[in-house]
């Protein structure tokens, strides 16, 4: 995917500042290109570099806005190292290790959800987390103006594979909002070293207990960015397919922009 991304320079910005239930104003500038239903693409650990920008192509060539929020580090290319010595810097943002609570920028997300949705007359929004952002699209599709949501590689927290980045009110929320808007999507490779099959688990066990709240897709082989990174844009390849999904999954729930 790499050679023909849309660059950064090719997108609206703009500025959302937001006041959190943490009492924090969070404020991060917003990258936006395309027309149609908005799908809010959150950024994974290694940054938006040039195959998140690959993977919105695809997104706005299916026929969505992409909706970019800049968390953390340089735009444009990748710094695993670097961008985790600045997600540990922002603390009022980011809680790597909590177990049974969000970090607050779920919170400031939440609310940029609520503000697309109402900015562009819509229903509701979709949702792709990835990797650090992967539990938070769990949490939001609990919120009225999330209609879909994609949590590949959900991560965190990182060293409590059988736990979620969820409080039992967010993930109850999120079990009730499932129950009328349907299945959402989890990705992950089947061997996955920073996703494992115990973080799977913990998934299943918190939302399909009793109902098909959670429809995961695993992949063959020990990746880790089904989306990104480890994405092969070739016909029949297991990324490829589960993009073709995740697409096809967006075209259904989101309902078009008149």
């Amino acid at each position: 995917m790499l050679h023909s991304a849309t660059q950064i320079s090719n997108y609206s910005r703009t500025r959302f500042d937001a006041q959190t239930s943490y009492g924090d104003t969070i404020s991060h500038d917003i990258y936006r290109r395309g027309a149609g239903a908005p799908i809010v693409l959150l950024q994974e650990l290694p940054g938006i570099g040039q195959e998140t920008l690959s993977l919105a192509d695809e997104l706005v060539n299916a026929g969505f806005e992409v909706v970019m929020p800049h968390l953390f580090g340089p735009l444009g290319k990748t710094s695993v190292a670097g961008n985790l010595a600045r997600v540990m810097c922002l603390r009022k943002e980011f809680h790597l290790m909590s177990r049974d609570r969000s970090s607050p920028i779920t919170d400031w997300i939440r609310l940029l959800c609520r503000n697309v949705r109402d900015e562009s007359g819509i229903d509701g929004v979709g949702v792709i987390g990835m990797c650090l952002t992967g539990n938070f699209a769990i949490t939001l599709i609990g919120d009225e103006s999330v209609l879909a949501a994609v949590a590949s590689q959900p991560a965190m927290p990182f060293f409590r594979q059988g736990e979620l980045h969820m409080s039992p009110a967010d993930i109850s929320q999120s079990r009730q909002a499932l129950d009328s808007k349907g299945p959402m999507r989890v990705l992950r490779f089947e061997n996955d070293p920073l996703c494992t099959a115990q973080k799977s688990e913990c998934i299943h066990r918190s939302f399909n207990d009793d109902a098909s709240r959670v429809q995961e897709i695993t992949l063959p082989g020990k990746g880790h960015s089904v989306l990104t990174l480890d994405f092969v844009d070739k016909a029949g390849h297991p990324t490829r397919e589960a993009l073709n999904h995740v697409i096809a999954y967006f075209t259904q729930q989101l309902k078009p922009v008149a």
